[in-house]
């Protein structure tokens, strides 16, 4: 949508405001479904009791406030104390490029070291923790309206010149600021990994520990959940400097949008998949493990090779891909697009491997409800809309190269189809 001129993404004002309240809403409606609605997304024979049940659920209580101070506090601390690379990011406004402390793989491997300590020797009670679910996301919800009020004021306060739109609502949603930051702690690479992936990953281990304190087993396709995510987290980490030239990173404000989508979005609805198997103790063939593993290895290498190419292209333009010296478009800003290797069949070839690992952790859930393949669905219509924006922002960026680069690589995502 534009107004005056100008281009506001996501519908514009109306949709910035539609996404505000919704997206709460939907997850709520997520968490209603899997506690009190047997995993469907459709009601069926819901009471009056049940309704009761979940308000009263979803009510923040002090323990729930105490739990998220504690975990942001937690991970904040990890951010500051742990040793790590201090990595130069890509370039901004002014030639200036700010620097950020590379400790995530500790930090991750810490806390999931002292998650699982303070279970076995009792001190949490994962069936306490999992009651008040409801209660703890509320308190999420909370906080990231109240953080985004916060960056919003930070950045009209503390950045100099123009407001990134006219639009205060727009600013809110998709941010006043690029990079906030208190003194070196930059807010947004915190936000963007340490309360949402590790959270999601914790999450799922609680649901897996949950499962085996009610039913006395973990069944192997919550093993598989737990550990395609689980690796896919991981990964994130042992490249986590990958991320500073990511369009979160590089491009978009932080705001509402990726504060929301941080905090509460990732954590409580990427971990669907673990809490909808906690009662379902069910096995599955060997034949189905094996095709499973397969699945996510070849998304998995899809991702990460395709990723490592254009990362290390960008470091070396004269490094060989597949034993080739690598083609590319030079333009006239100065970037070069590379157009071999895995970057010759789309533009986007990574995406097809996030696709198949959201496929492989929700296909063990089997095919009871629709539930489980919410965040796939979701993830393909969030990739296809990025791939969007990007495609938007490059051709205002690159011009006649970017026309250039499309007629060489013709397939957005998936060659032959997309």
């Amino acid at each position: 949508m534009k107004t005056g001129g100008k281009h506001y993404e996501f519908g514009g004002v109306p949709g910035n405001l539609l996404l505000i309240i919704f997206l709460p809403l939907i997850v709520y409606y997520l968490y209603f479904c899997l506690r009190y609605n047997h995993g469907r997304l459709i009601p069926a024979g819901i009471s009056g009791k049940d309704i009761r049940s979940f308000l009263s659920n979803i009510v923040p209580t002090g323990r729930a406030f105490l739990t998220y101070g504690v975990w942001l506090g937690f991970q904040a601390l990890l951010q500051i104390v742990v040793p790590g690379r201090n990595v130069l990011g890509r370039k901004l406004e002014g030639e200036r490029r700010l620097s950020y402390r590379m400790n995530g793989l500790v930090s991750f491997l810490v806390t999931l070291g002292l998650f699982l300590a303070l279970i076995l020797t009792g001190v949490i009670n994962p069936l306490a923790v999992f009651d008040g679910i409801g209660s703890l996301m509320s308190v999420v919800i909370l906080f990231s309206f109240t953080f985004s009020v916060f960056l919003y004021l930070h950045g009209r306060f503390t950045v100099s010149g123009k407001a990134p739109t006219a639009s205060g609502v727009h600013n809110f949603f998709l941010g006043y600021s690029l990079n906030p930051r208190i003194g070196s702690f930059d807010l947004k690479l915190f936000f963007e990994a340490r309360p949402s992936l590790i959270g999601w990953i914790i999450l799922s281990f609680l649901y897996a520990t949950v499962q085996y304190k009610t039913t006395g087993a973990v069944s192997m396709p919550m093993i598989l959940v737990c550990l395609f995510q689980f690796v896919y987290v991981l990964d994130y980490f042992l490249h986590e400097e990958a991320i500073l030239s990511t369009m979160d990173i590089v491009h978009d404000h932080f705001g509402y949008m990726l504060c929301f989508g941080d905090s509460v979005w990732v954590p409580f609805t990427y971990s669907l998949q673990a809490y909808y198997l906690i009662s379902r103790v069910e096995s599955l063939p060997p034949w189905a493990i094996v095709l499973l593993v397969l699945l996510f290895a070849a998304g998995y290498l899809i991702f990460r090779m395709t990723n490592l190419q254009k990362h290390r292209f960008r470091q070396d333009p004269n490094r060989t891909i597949w034993g080739k010296q690598p083609e590319y478009i030079q333009t006239a800003q100065g970037n070069k697009l590379l157009v071999s290797g895995f970057w010759a069949w789309s533009r986007h070839f990574n995406y097809v491997g996030d696709i198949l690992m959201a496929a492989a952790w929700s296909l063990p859930c089997l095919f009871a409800s629709l539930l489980p393949y919410f965040y796939p669905l979701y993830f393909t219509i969030l990739l296809v809309h990025r791939e969007r924006r990007d495609f938007n922002r490059c051709g205002s960026k690159y011009g006649k190269d970017w026309q250039r680069y499309c007629q060489r690589v013709r397939w957005r995502i998936l060659p032959g189809i997309y």
